[in-house]
């Protein structure tokens, strides 16, 4: 199965970014592409959701799978394969900007070979710019912007360099219990229990949970009663402080204003006046 839509390049454009191609093949075992040095003046990035294939990076042959991706700068040479046992499932696409290449580089975006701690948002982002491409072609050039920078931020987002000890298995366990963890932030937070519920130790758990989400359970946990609190605040604007403490499971009212402070910049008292008059005055 092939998908790809092919975009004319903009000569003159206010865009940061802009695709040049997006697509995506699937059962395709004969899948191979080698470009040389100096062929492709684009940037282009491809992620695996299942199968495997290989990328050659100066004769040396390295294998991806499945939350692997590769980046390539623009005139760098390119060849890579897929399985012919285990065909890959691939998403790619080409992209080019005037700054995009300072842009990566200032954040540490040198390297071909990255893994993806999360992917189900990146391959959203990528199906949106699929099917905005197939339906539209170049009549909504924002949109073809947008939902490229929005592919871009994703896989930067969760991307981390490729090693051998990929660990992938359990990170997914972590991310499978972030809707329950959000749900439940308010309730006093007990490690032990959701490293049981991960089937390993405390230790372990942390471990994971900083491969996961670059953060601490705990930093999570604080990030999802902040949050709570803002809407709170908001929406219960005659509410005591003390009770919108509480009601974010913070037993005390001066804890909660230290950590709401760290966080926002202002004290809870101070978010509720400014937001109030800003919404409503």
């Amino acid at each position: 199965m092939q998908r790809q839509v092919m975009l004319p390049r903009l000569q003159q454009s206010s865009y940061f970014i802009f695709p040049e191609s997006v697509g995506w093949y699937r059962d395709f075992p004969s899948h191979s592409v080698y470009r040389p040095e100096g062929l492709c003046e684009t940037f282009s990035l491809h992620f695996i959701v299942s199968g495997k294939g290989y990328v050659e990076i100066e004769g040396e042959q390295y294998p991806i799978q499945k939350g692997d991706a590769f980046l390539y700068f623009p005139y760098q040479e390119q060849k890579y394969y897929c399985s012919k046992e285990d065909p890959w499932d691939v998403r790619w696409f080409h992209f080019y900007g005037n700054h995009v290449k300072e842009f990566m580089l200032e954040r540490g975006f040198l390297r071909t070979l990255w893994t993806l701690k999360r992917w189900n948002e990146l391959e959203e982002a990528f199906h949106e710019l699929l099917l905005e491409a197939e339906t539209n072609n170049i009549l909504r050039t924002t949109n073809l912007s947008t939902l490229t920078y929005k592919i871009l931020c994703e896989f930067m987002s969760y991307a981390a360099p490729l090693t051998g000890n990929r660990g992938m298995e359990s990170v997914d366990r972590i991310l499978a219990l972030l809707p329950s963890m959000q749900q439940r932030a308010c309730e006093p937070f007990i490690l032990e229990e959701w490293a049981e519920l991960t089937g390993v130790s405390t230790y372990y758990f942390c471990k994971l949970f900083r491969k996961a989400m670059s953060m601490t359970p705990l930093s999570f946990i604080t990030l999802c009663r902040i949050q709570f609190a803002k809407q709170r605040l908001i929406e219960k604007e005659n509410w005591p402080i003390k009770d919108i403490a509480k009601e974010s499971g913070y037993s005390s009212a001066s804890y909660f204003n230290q950590r709401f402070q760290e966080h926002e910049g202002m004290t809870p008292s101070e978010f509720r006046s400014f937001y109030a008059k800003s919404l409503f005055g």
